[in-house]
């Protein structure tokens, strides 16, 4: 299983972008559930930056998957987490708690991890939240 799939991870739980920032590579391509590629560490950690802020998030019940040479990982978790600052386009925050099923999935190149794609149930959460 890939180390830096379980630091960047780790560092997620911590709420340590830092963290998170030292596992991926300066191309890092970013396949967010219902939006758009984000290419590149910066625009990784301007959106790192904005989930931190509307967010506070706390991964559970992790199983992480690879392949044998370790190029290709994959995460199965829940996601528990608080709904902190109105995020732009959804409903409002009021401190609204929500868990739900989530996966993403990784490619590696060295150790490092050059792709993060993750995907939850966008339909689940508005209704938990209220939305």
């Amino acid at each position: 299983m890939p180390a830096a799939v379980e630091r960047y991870f780790a560092a997620f739980n911590r709420g340590d972008a830092e963290g998170m920032l030292a596992e991926v590579s300066p191309d890092i391509e970013h396949h967010v559930n219902e939006g758009q590629v984000r290419i590149g560490r910066e625009k990784f950690a301007e959106f790192l930056a904005h989930m931190n802020r509307c967010y506070r998030e706390e991964l559970t019940d992790m199983v992480i998957f690879s392949n044998a040479d370790g190029t290709r990982a994959a995460a199965e978790f829940v996601v528990n987490g608080t709904y902190l600052a109105t995020d732009p386009g959804l409903p409002e925050a009021k401190g609204q708690r929500y868990r739900l099923p989530g996966g993403s999935f990784f490619t590696l190149r060295d150790g490092t991890i050059t792709r993060v794609t993750t995907y939850y149930n966008l339909k689940d959460w508005l209704r938990q939240v209220g939305g």
